[in-house]
Order: C-alpha cells, then structure tokens, then sequence
C-alpha cells in the first residue's frame, strides 16, 4: 500500500507518529488529554491488523496504543507506558502492611493458639507468628511478582502486587496485580500468565518441604481436649506427594501435636493456584488458554462455571454434603466464574500462534495445577 502523506495536522506537534501509523492511518488531528494521545482520523485497514503494525512501533517509543471507532472516524489513544506510576505507590506500601498486621494476628491467635488476652496484653507476641505470615504471603507475593517480571520483560504496563488483608482463616484473601493497555501478543499473553503459577509452585514446594521439616507445634491441652467445631484442610495430592517424599507426617495422632503453621502456607499456595488456573476470565488459566487455543477460549470458558456448580451439586446431592463441606466453595465459584466470563481474557494485537515449547509449558503446568484440586478442600467437622 502506497504510503499516505498528510497535511501536518492539528495539535500535539511533539507526539510520536511511527510510519506504520502515517502509512495505515489518515491523521486529522492529534490531542493531548489526560496525559494520553489520541489521533484522530480514519483507518485504512482493519482495526486488529492497524494494533498489530502500531502496537510494538508505540511501545518502543514508550507509549500502550488502543484503537476506538467514533462518529465520522476513528481514534488511536497512546498511553505513556510510566502514567499513574511515579513516585512510591503508597496504595501497595499500606495494602502490605495491613495484609502483614493480619496474617500475624490470624497466625499467632488461629495457629500458635496465643490467646486473645495475651495477645490485647502484649501485641509484640504477635511476631511469635512470623513463620506463618512469611508463608503465606512468600508464596502470594512470589507467584505476583511473576507476572509482574513477566509484564516487565514484555514491555506490558503492570502494577505493582496489591495484597488484599482479610480475617479467618488465613489473613488475607490473595493478592492481583492490574494490567494495563493492550496486550502485544499471544506469546507475551501466555508469558505473563504462565509466570504466576510457575513461579508461585516452585515457592508452593519449597514452603511446603520446609514446613513439614519442621517440628509440629504442641496444642494447649485445654484445646486439644476440647468439643466443637473445627475447620479442617484436607491435603491435595501435591501436598501428599511432598510428604511422602520427605518421609514426614501430614497429622498427628496424639490430638496434642499439630503440623507446623508454615505447611499451611504451603496448602494456600496450591488452593490458590488451582484457582488461578482456571480456564475464565482474567484469571491466569483464562489468559493461558487464550493465548495456546486462539478465541476458541471463550468456548472452553463457558463451561467452567457449570463444571464448578456440577461439583457443588454432586457433593451435595450425592455423598450427602453440606455447604460447609465445600459445597458453598464450589457453588460460589461457580457463580463467580459466571460472572467472569462474560469480561473474556485479554485481546491480544498479535494472533500467531504460540510454538510447541510454550503449549508444552502451559500443558505442564495445567498437570501440576491440577494435582492441587481434591473434592472437598476445607470442610467444617465436629470435634
């Protein structure tokens, strides 16, 4: 195609214009609003095939490109990759602190079993629990911090990992990171997405291995001898698998000896990763899936959220179950990804395919994630 040359337009005379944007796109006027760029004018071809030929012409210049359709034309937005990042992102600083705050008041009271007085009397002994909070948040941060290498690596506009503070029984309710702007390519797609889970099991293992390691902790006699309900975590198969090869016990029959709190890091990581990869939405699984088979994701994705609510039926209507027996878990999330499904994973410019090494990584780490699922994962028994 004949390249077109413009009259100099209107507005912004500092802002980038790559040749693949003055070849494919007709440019009447370029603005600056709200720190992006938005060149206004018409597309001469396709909107995937102008993203594909702007979009690593705009990152090398330091800038995320989206395309939008208006009345009369079209409008190409460049994002600077920096916008919204400058300086200390206090957000993250605070959302950590309080995530730490709770995982040691959760891990000293739920499984050090330091009493409420104790802890109101002197809240230093708190930090009793550090081994649990250093768990739990080394697996959630190691598997975000993934993804954000990933991001980084690739050129994609990622935040910083938010650690989301909760209650019972861990503390925290996991972690996110936000992407940003429009996504390259399927490569880097499976890239980010792959990263996360890859990187969270290696720390998941290596959690797990040391916990077990440990010696268990000795449960107060007046707990231990107790009556009443207890939530109990059953062991995946990963989790067994790790035991059997370090020789070492999951439970203890003396009701006074408990695992060490640091294997229950470990059993967050692999109930967290079995969620992520679930193939819907923006999870990790979504955007893997998306990336390996092409739009037919959204195929695939529909029938994520009646293989969840089938689960929650099949433990409910068949072995008798409850909701407190994992029956509201699968349900919820079978709901959730309900509701996720219709977002769809991320649009990548670039639809290559991805090679053989890549399918075989994402096929492998599909195998590993799903020896982190069990029926019934946490289930509320009668002592």
């Amino acid at each position: 195609m004949p390249e077109h040359e413009d009259e100099e337009p209107s507005g912004a005379s500092d802002a980038p214009r790559p040749e693949p944007l003055r070849t494919f796109f007709r440019i009447d006027e370029v603005r600056r609003e709200d720190g992006r760029v938005r060149y206004v004018g018409e597309s001469y071809v396709p909107e995937r095939t102008l993203l594909r030929k702007l979009v690593p012409e705009f990152r090398d210049a330091g800038y995320d490109v989206d395309f939008e359709t208006v009345d009369g034309g079209h409008v190409v937005v460049a994002t600077p990759f920096d916008r919204g990042r400058d300086g200390i992102p206090w957000v993250n600083v605070a959302m950590f602190a309080a995530t730490v705050l709770s995982t040691l008041f959760v891990g000293a009271y739920g499984w050090y079993y330091i009493g409420w007085e104790e802890i109101a009397a002197n809240p230093l002994v708190m930090l009793r629990a550090w081994p649990f909070t250093a768990a739990v948040l080394g697996v959630l941060m190691t598997h975000e911090l993934g993804h954000y290498a990933a991001g980084r690596y690739h050129g994609v506009d990622v935040s910083l990992p938010y650690v989301i503070p909760f209650v019972f029984p861990f503390g925290t309710l996991g972690a996110i990171i936000r992407m940003r702007g429009r996504m390259p390519s399927r490569r880097a797609l499976f890239d980010i997405g792959v990263a996360g889970p890859i990187a969270g099991l290696v720390a998941t293992v290596l959690v797990t291995a040391i916990g077990l390691s440990l010696d268990p902790i000795r449960v107060p006699a007046e707990i231990a001898s107790s009556s009443g309900t207890m939530i109990r975590f059953n062991n995946p198969p990963l989790l067994g698998i790790i035991a059997d090869l370090l020789g070492q016990p999951t439970a203890y029959e003396d009701p006074s000896l408990s695992a060490h709190p640091v294997v229950i890091g470990g059993w967050v990581g692999m109930f967290f990763t079995l969620l992520n990869l679930l193939p819907v939405g923006q999870l990790d699984g979504g955007h893997m899936v998306r990336a390996m088979v092409g739009p037919r994701q959204e195929t695939i994705a529909a029938l994520v959220p009646g293989a969840l609510l089938s689960i929650a039926a099949y433990l409910y209507f068949w072995r008798g179950f409850g909701l407190d027996q994992s029956v509201g878990l699968w349900a919820f999330w079978g709901l959730f990804a309900l509701v996720i499904a219709f977002n769809g994973p991320a649009d990548p410019a670039d639809e290559e395919r991805l090679g053989w090494p890549r399918l075989a990584v994402g096929i492998g780490t599909f195998a590993v994630g799903a020896l982190c699922f069990l029926l019934v994962p946490i289930e509320v028994v009668s002592a």
